[in-house]
């Protein structure tokens, strides 16, 4: 099995966190790997939000022993978290699966533009916790019979589609980037640098914070994917 070794622990537990989180909402999740020199970045699609969420993580050294000067990958996400070593900062890349169909297309690699109009982290975070507020207060209120699946999820489409202001980001967007640990929790100091900014190339969407990033296409472009990575 091939061994990346990771920047050290930190950037090992961060993965591995970000492998929980992913498997938390699909236990079979697929994740896409690409390794170039110093970078490691690692693709997923939590099922629950319907976007693609980015870990960049920092190699120690460039991927290299004697194999292709890059790595690109399709793995199993569970396979790949129990690789992960913390104390010697290294995990390993196990074999590579069918991949779903996300997999074969990623946003494009450069071109990416500053959008404005995203609030702060703290409003961020409101917007989120507002929206699960009103889910639960409008499905709670349903009658017994009206519980459906298809009602629910009627009602989910509905609040999580709205966008952030004019920003044409979906609230959806926001809600993926704080379940997957990429927004600070509410309180931590957040500089200028630090804070979430958005970016856009083409048809794609990026909400990219220094823990990751969650891409999407803008609405009404038609099925997630565009070109292949």
């Amino acid at each position: 099995m091939t061994v990346l070794h990771l920047a050290d622990g930190g950037e090992a537990a961060d993965l591995a966190a970000f492998l929980s989180r992913l498997l938390h909402y699909d236990r079979s999740a697929a994740v896409r790997l690409q390794a170039a020199g110093t970078a490691l970045a690692v693709f997923g699609r939590p099922p629950s939000f319907e976007v693609l969420a980015v870990r960049a993580v920092r190699l120690a050294k460039p991927y290299e022993n004697g194999l292709d000067v890059t790595l690109d990958v399709t793995v199993s996400a569970g396979e790949l978290l129990e690789t992960v070593d913390e104390q010697a900062a290294t995990a390993g890349v196990p074999g590579a699966v069918t991949g779903p169909p996300w997999a074969g297309v990623l946003p494009p690699r450069g071109g990416w533009r500053p959008e404005p109009g995203l609030p702060a982290p703290d409003a961020l975070r409101a917007l989120v916790a507002a929206a699960v507020a009103e889910f639960r207060a409008r499905t709670g209120e349903l009658a017994a019979e009206d519980r459906t699946r298809t009602e629910l999820d009627r009602i989910g489409r509905e609040i999580w589609s709205r966008t952030v202001g004019d920003t044409g980001l979906p609230v959806r967007a926001v809600h993926a980037a704080q379940s997957l640990g990429f927004l600070r929790p509410p309180g931590a100091s957040v500089s200028d640098e630090d804070a979430p900014k958005l970016f856009s190339s083409g048809a794609w969407l990026r909400l990219r914070t220094p823990y990751g990033s969650v891409v999407l296409r803008r609405a009404g472009t038609g099925a997630l994917g565009i070109s292949v990575g």
